[in-house]
């Protein structure tokens, strides 16, 4: 695994910081389990409902906990940070809470639900061809620009920390009803999510494994993690997980998940209309594409369950219609 960073990992102390910090704002949001799918699996499922969550994923916890952290100055300059969508209806839904102006890049081609949703919550929308333009770039000139404070999505102490309170409280819930996990799989992009389940799940529930999931074509988290440093994806792939299309694993994130998880894991676009189609039909969530891969690893046996029990992360549910529609006609 890799070297030593030279710099702060967040800790265990810094999601139950976080969780006192957005609890009056964040949802705390159901584990379910479907009695008739555990029976099928032959082992024990539960999928946290992050679809649920403010703005529909977990991308509002690590939001509004690094919104929450910034100086009055800070606050009164206003925010720049680069989403796909769901860290971008994050940060535009907390940035109103708190009052700060937000600037939110996002790709062209985003889900349109993504779009209008970060625009409804006030914040101003630029677009970006992800193909062809640098997002980081772009985010940092601008904000040397016009004066605003940049927000990474994921590559942040408090962003890592605030996402990490989804893990915590899965680790809780599923206790509460007397499971012991064997595994919880989480969904992964640029790795925040991941990282703050893998600190909560080390800490609260020793021996459980923690894999990151990824679409196939994307799956430099998986990659880096076998190798021991951080890789890129090679150019040209294609995936309609339009929240997990990252080009190389964050330094922070990496640092936290070659330290804490086990494995990565790619799936591939059928596998996951499938978990979609399940999610929907078991328990009657609406997932989106992203959303829905560590509930796809599961189900294609890349993580076994059988006479086990397995947590899964439904992080988001942000899918327009049409292709919801169709992901259920496709499904396997």
């Amino acid at each position: 695994m890799s070297s030593s960073p030279a710099f702060k990992l967040p800790t265990v102390a810094d999601v139950v910081a976080a969780r006192a910090r957005i609890k009056d704002y964040a949802v705390v949001t159901p584990l379910v389990e479907s009695p008739l799918l555990n029976e099928r699996l032959g082992g024990r499922l539960f999928a946290k409902a992050e679809v649920l969550q403010r703005t529909g994923s977990f991308k509002f916890r690590g939001a509004y906990n690094r919104l929450a952290e910034l100086t009055p100055d800070e606050r009164r300059r206003g925010v720049i940070t680069y989403s796909s969508g769901n860290y971008a209806q994050g940060i535009a839904a907390a940035a109103k809470l708190l009052g700060i102006p937000a600037v939110i890049l996002m790709p062209a081609d985003a889900p349109r639900i993504k779009l209008d949703n970060t625009r409804a919550h006030g914040a101003e929308v630029l677009p970006y061809d992800r193909h062809t333009e640098s997002r980081e770039a772009m985010g940092e000139r601008i904000g040397r620009e016009r004066g605003l404070v940049l927000v990474k999505p994921y590559d942040e102490i408090a962003v890592v920390a605030g996402q990490g309170t989804a893990g915590l409280e899965l680790i809780e819930q599923a206790k509460a009803r007397g499971a012991k996990l064997d595994a919880v799989l989480a969904p992964c992009g640029g790795g925040g999510l991941v990282a703050g389940c893998a600190i909560a799940v080390a800490a609260e529930s020793p021996g459980t494994e923690m894999f990151a999931v990824e679409p196939e074509g994307f799956d430099d988290t998986r990659r880096s993690l076998e190798k021991g440093s951080p890789v890129p994806n090679a150019p040209g792939a294609q995936s309609f997980c339009d929240a997990l299309l990252m080009g190389i694993p964050g330094d922070l994130t990496f640092a936290v998940n070659s330290k804490l998880v086990t494995r990565g894991i790619a799936v591939s676009d059928d596998a996951v209309r499938t978990a979609m189609a399940v999610a929907f039909n078991e328990f009657k969530l609406v997932v989106e594409p992203s959303g829905s891969v560590a509930l796809a690893a599961v189900l294609s046996g890349a993580v076994p369950i059988r006479n086990r029990t397995v947590a899964v992360v439904l992080s988001g549910g942000n899918v327009d219609p049409g292709t919801f529609r169709d992901a259920l006609a496709r499904a396997g």
